[in-house]
């Protein structure tokens, strides 16, 4: 019992490091935050951990090891990942010099958390990520509380973080910095991630 709850605690450091380190999770979740509202920001975040809910079960289920079985399926979904960012960058930086536009609430809603599920979704790392730490430092054979427990950490770290980013950039201040700034940030937003896209799209190039 002392070696599970260790591992459990381990594997929850190290994923919320690599959560913490800013990346298209991060900047989705803090213009949608200062763009629209705290709610929507938050619904982002629930997006997150739903994805992480996910990639975390899939790799448990052993995903992992179907994409070092089949490295064809491992490129499409990195190369449809890729292309999904591609397109958020492409939108981002083309509306960058317009006003805001705040949709009604029920439109919100489905957008914002559906935006956080799909940047989560679309990239099948996350789920190499977790096949490789869950390998690396749980046991053989991973009894069921084990499992729903890593599952929950993992989410949980997910949620929280980016809900506390979510209301951090949607605080006053903030919100007046970008909504002045909102061209070039949104345009260094937009390059920023379809540089990402890109290169994405080219280690599948590489893969192939």
């Amino acid at each position: 019992m002392t070696s599970d709850l260790f591992a459990l605690v381990s594997i929850g450091a190290i994923q919320l490091l690599a959560v913490i380190s800013p990346g298209p999770s991060f900047l989705i979740t803090a213009r949608t935050a200062v763009a629209q509202s705290r709610a929507d920001g938050l619904k982002v975040a629930l997006g997150l951990g739903a994805g992480t809910v996910i990639w975390s079960s899939a790799a448990l289920l052993g995903l992992n090891a179907v994409f070092h079985a089949v490295p064809v399926l491992f490129m499409a979904m990195k190369a449809a990942g890729a292309l999904f960012l591609l397109y958020i960058a492409w939108m981002i930086f083309r509306h960058a010099a317009e006003p805001l536009r705040i949709e009604d609430g029920a439109e919100r809603l489905s957008n914002t958390f559906l935006k956080g599920f799909l940047v989560q979704i679309s990239n099948p790392k996350v789920a190499v990520f977790f096949g490789s730490i869950f390998i690396a430092m749980l046991p053989a054979q991973v009894p069921l509380w084990m499992s729903l427990a890593l599952i929950a950490i993992v989410s949980f770290n997910e949620l929280w973080w980016f809900s506390a980013v979510a209301l951090f950039f949607a605080a006053p201040p903030v919100r007046r910095v970008y909504l002045r700034a909102k061209p070039w940030i949104d345009r260094v937003t937009g390059l920023f991630l379809g540089a990402l896209g890109l290169r994405l799209l080219w280690s599948v190039q590489d893969g192939l």
